[in-house]
């Protein structure tokens, strides 16, 4: 992934969002969709677009797809996911989704038997 890549991820405010919500833990397309108020088809595109670039991985748990930020990331992410992290909280918006992602995976959208693969997911279910 070149800096440049890095930086047309990063400069959008959708995809911004996502990963500060990944960087909390995997969450699924329809965890997404509702705390982004969303659609399906738009959080799609965000994600298949970070993918291709190996900033976020996915695995597939029954009829539900998985997102989680990619291991072993490139450093130059690495570093601004950080920064993201730090200045999450003088963004409302940032503030506002993870208190939703909290609300959102109290509530265990997911049957925790059929992602016994995802841990992460069944704890916070």
């Amino acid at each position: 992934m070149s800096v440049i890549q890095v930086y047309k991820c990063l400069c959008d405010e959708q995809r911004l969002r996502i990963l500060n919500l990944l960087q909390e833990g995997p969450l699924c397309v329809c965890h997404l969709m509702e705390i982004l108020e969303a659609d399906q088809v738009k959080i799609s595109k965000q994600l298949r677009y970070m993918k291709q670039l190996g900033m976020v991985e996915s695995e597939r748990c029954a009829q539900w797809m998985i997102y989680r930020l990619a291991d072993g990331g490139n450093p130059l992410l690495v570093e601004n996911l950080k920064c993201l992290q730090d200045c999450a909280g003088e963004s409302l918006a940032f503030a506002a989704d993870l208190r939703k992602r909290r609300e959102v995976t109290a509530r265990g959208r997911l049957d925790e038997t059929l992602c016994k693969s995802v841990p992460e997911i069944r704890a916070e279910a």
